[in-house]
């Protein structure tokens, strides 16, 4: 990549996040009575629903958090960060210590849901915001939630299972994928070095013995317990987004190891299969479900595109071009790039919209939901924003 689309593109994500993106939100997502956030926003900004999820409450306290921590230190970051984290700590947990999925706009619970990514989101926001403010209890939450996220996703039985597992036994790839993710965030902020360390490598590991199927060339979503592949519609639906976000936290370990030459090679083994199962060559964009044998997709919004898919496609098409130099990840950059930011930015009122039909139709007006919020978008810009300023060599999680 020349150095004046390196610019072009520099410049695109830093004033998507700083000119656009944030300001969409904030203040007005800050719930000033009630603290916390509001994601469920119209085009314009509007609220059009008060519940609160608690993984948004994370990741928007982990976004802000890791602004101040990597950005500029801006007091109105670390405040605002801090009122979800106080949020959370007031409305998050149940009574076994476990965290609500939903509640309402004054901490009331709704939801509580069977896995236990509201821990994930969480451990991550208390890491970054420990690591921001010298906030001693936050770092000590950060590492109990990551063990007992830990805890729940490794031992048999902890969890309700969601079918009867005796006939037909089965694990996903959201498991192992968000461990690294978090273990990475904890290490580079609070967390014990060693277990995070040990929790990749175990989960890299899983990834690439159980999930990326050389036989079929995809990286399967559901498998059994030993990465057997299920001739059903569970074990055939992949998602090729989801797999995108794996290889880049694949690669971005590569890129934290001095481009470890294994890692490259399995995260960009990775992007590879999944862009060629994923890229829609009729309409262009990231379809969302597709049927490993190409059969029909028993999810009806399989052939929808939503933003996050995309999100992820530029941050992996960008790193694995950055870490081996080959031009086919600048087209693919330049393709997944182009066709997201035509389709779902809005010049008019700001931030992305997250559903279009498969043609790039807007579906829905709204620009946030339960699970749309400011993370995926602005992740991405800034991930990129800081990749491109400060290349392979820097760590952009850990500037002070």
């Amino acid at each position: 990549m020349k150095d004046d689309e390196k610019n072009r593109l520099r410049g695109i994500y830093r004033d998507g996040l700083l000119n656009d993106t944030l300001p969409f939100w904030f203040p007005r997502c800050v719930d000033e009575e009630y603290g916390g956030f509001f994601t469920a926003l119209d085009r314009d900004g509007a609220v059009i629903d008060t519940d609160k999820g608690i993984w948004q409450q994370g990741r928007i306290s982990w976004l802000l958090a890791t602004l101040y921590n990597t950005v500029e230190q801006r007091p109105e970051w670390l405040e605002w960060s801090r009122i979800g984290i106080d949020f959370l700590r007031r409305h998050g947990f149940d009574d076994d210590g476990r965290m609500f999925f939903q509640v309402t706009r004054e901490g009331q619970a709704l939801r509580k849901r069977r896995y236990v990514f509201s821990e994930a989101f969480a451990a991550m926001a208390f890491a970054a915001y420990a690591h921001a403010s010298g906030d001693v209890d936050a770092a000590a939450q950060a590492r109990h939630l990551f063990e007992q996220f830990v805890y729940y996703t490794t031992t048999p039985g902890a969890l309700p299972p969601k079918g009867i597992v005796d006939n037909r036994p089965c694990k996903g790839i959201a498991h192992p994928m968000i461990t690294i993710n978090v273990a990475r965030q904890l290490c580079d902020t609070v967390g014990d070095q060693a277990f995070c360390v040990s929790q990749i490598e175990r989960c890299i590991q899983e990834i690439r013995d159980d999930f990326v199927n050389e036989e079929l060339q995809c990286v399967l979503e559901t498998v059994g317990p030993k990465g057997e592949f299920i001739d059903h519609f569970d074990g055939r639906t992949l998602n090729p987004g989801h797999a995108i976000e794996a290889a880049w936290f694949i690669l971005h370990e590569a890129r934290l190891r001095n481009n470890d030459a294994a890692l490259v090679t399995l995260g960009c083994r990775m992007l590879d299969w999944m862009w060629v199962r994923g890229w829609d060559r009729e309409h262009g964009g990231m379809l969302y479900f597709v049927d490993v044998k190409g059969l029909p997709v028993q999810e009806y919004w399989h052939d929808m595109k939503f933003w996050w898919p995309h999100n992820e496609t530029i941050i992996a098409t960008l790193l694995a071009h950055q870490l081996t130099g080959n031009d086919k990840y600048v087209e693919w950059l330049g393709l997944a790039h182009d066709w997201a930011h035509t389709r779902f930015s809005d010049p008019e009122h700001g931030e992305w919209y997250g559903y279009l039909h498969r043609d790039g139709r807007i579906s829905v007006s709204l620009k946030g939901n339960l699970w749309k919020g400011p993370f995926h978008l602005p992740r991405m810009q800034w991930y990129c924003w800081q990749l491109l300023e400060h290349g392979l060599g820097s760590n952009a999680h850990n500037k002070e």
